[in-house]
């Protein structure tokens, strides 16, 4: 079957979550990935895990469910998700940083753009529900 681990380093729970053994296992494959995860990838990791070839709208809805509790993110830009490296509050503004050399996605948390980005929505009348921002460069390692 699958490895359970304790996803106190990779994701975060806010209140008490059940999950499902479907949702535990994609859970599980992206917190192993440490990358971003596309959702017909999931599959063929679930497929691996599993031996059976879920539906994508299982994995979706899996997914989703992650995406609204807290536990993962979706970076627009690939069009993937990535298991929750930080413990932040869940509506608080994430930083993904994306090298373009080494495709290496690091999550970062700053409670001066989180402080920015509040004045900005609050002074349009605008209440945001997610943040996410998506920074593409090189990494450390990469830019020299």
């Amino acid at each position: 079957m699958h490895d359970h681990h304790d996803h106190s380093d990779c994701a975060h729970a806010h209140g008490h979550i059940r999950l499902t053994p479907s949702r535990q296992l994609v859970l599980d494959k992206l917190c192993a990935a440490g990358r971003p995860v596309g959702a017909y990838e999931m599959i063929d990791l679930v497929a691996q895990a599993t031996g059976k070839r879920p539906a994508p709208v299982s994995i979706y809805r899996s997914l989703d469910f992650l995406l609204e509790n807290g536990l993962v993110h979706r970076l627009a830009s690939r069009n993937a998700y990535m298991a929750c490296a930080h413990h932040h509050a869940r509506r608080a503004p994430v930083a993904f940083l994306i090298c373009e050399a080494c495709g290496r996605v690091t999550e970062a948390s700053s409670p001066e753009v989180e402080a920015g980005l509040g004045r900005l929505a609050a002074s349009s009348g605008f209440v945001a529900q997610g943040q996410v921002i998506e920074l593409t460069g090189r990494c450390r390692d990469c830019a020299l």
